[in-house]
């Protein structure tokens, strides 16, 4: 599989382009801004885009989903409870006093314990509620990409409406911690870390 990590906009979002080798086709994981670079990346490794992936709603991780399906024709995926977000994104940007594009309806709503699948690759998506209502992880074996769920030492802010601190703590514990802990875990935001690490490290976790 390849994986290509992008930091967009001005909040340092992660974005992740994932290509299944034999195929070229690919999926973007939260296209939170900079389209132009994203399409360059993708162009670069010669990848033809079948879904955009938000992880949550939050203008930092969709706000490309404009640009990004006028270009490529991909279809938006999304958890339903955060689909209505997608229509409020320039307002969400201007209460942090910057700006953002809304978002085209989903084409996809995604629940827990769907497949998603691009080339060979296939994604299992995992609803891990309290960063947002509607907040998923994607799984695919030794691979997790778990938005602003789960952090390197940390986890997703929940002072944001929708957010819960025991929704989210129980959705880590109970929904991503399960995995094997050689698993590496790509955050929305900072550095990739695994699970054995959070575990055994990360002080809201004990």
């Amino acid at each position: 599989m390849i994986i290509k990590k992008l930091e967009v906009g001005p909040i340092m979002a992660n974005c992740f382009i994932l290509g299944c080798e034999a195929t070229k086709e690919a999926v973007v994981i939260d296209p939170g801004d900079d389209a132009d670079r994203i399409l360059m990346e993708l162009a670069k490794s010669e990848l033809k885009v079948k879904y955009l992936i938000n992880t949550h709603g939050h203008f930092d991780h969709v706000s490309a989903n404009k640009r990004m399906k006028e270009a490529t024709g991909a279809q938006i995926a999304i958890h339903p409870q955060d689909e209505p977000m997608l229509h409020e994104l320039s307002q969400s940007a201007l209460m942090f006093g910057l700006s953002s594009e809304n978002s085209p309806p989903a084409d996809i709503l995604l629940n827990d314990g769907d497949e998603i699948t691009f080339g060979e690759i296939t994604l299992q998506v995992i609803h891990t509620p309290g960063h947002s209502k509607g907040g998923i992880s994607l799984y695919t074996k030794g691979h997790l990409f778990a938005g602003d769920t789960l952090f390197a030492g940390s986890i997703g802010r929940t002072d944001l409406a929708g957010g819960d601190y025991d929704t989210l703590i129980s959705s880590i514990k109970e929904k991503l911690l399960i995995f094997d802990e050689g698993t590496i875990v790509y955050t929305g935001h900072g550095p990739e870390t695994t699970i054995g690490n959070e575990k055994r490290m990360n002080p809201f976790l004990r």
